[in-house]
């Protein structure tokens, strides 16, 4: 940002950077690259926490299902196999989601 002999602004395109910002500044780690990491240069590959995700996921859309069909409860047990039977699997799959992608 420039200022003109009058005291308004003057817009300079050289003062900003690709993404908009004014001046090129280090990253707040210090002496690192401005260049965010490609994903395709990141080293990683399906393994064990894949396959566990897998299972989950089989698990919550196979197994509870099936189980919730075959073996329906009577009674006042009705509503809990349909409120808080899936609820279980889902929550599973949701905390082994972000576990096995957010790995170092």
């Amino acid at each position: 940002m420039t200022s003109s002999d009058d005291g308004g602004y003057v817009h300079d395109p050289a003062a900003f950077d690709a993404n908009g910002e004014e001046g090129t500044e280090e990253p707040a780690g210090g002496g690192g690259s401005l260049d965010p990491t490609h994903p395709d240069s990141v080293d990683r590959e399906f393994d064990w926490r894949g396959w566990l995700l897998v299972g989950v996921i089989v698990f919550a859309f196979v197994i509870a299902p099936v189980a919730i069909y075959l073996v329906p409860p009577g009674g006042e047990g009705y509503r809990f196999a349909l409120l808080i039977l899936p609820l279980a699997p889902a929550v599973l799959l949701a905390i082994t989601a972000v576990w096995a992608t957010t790995r170092p």
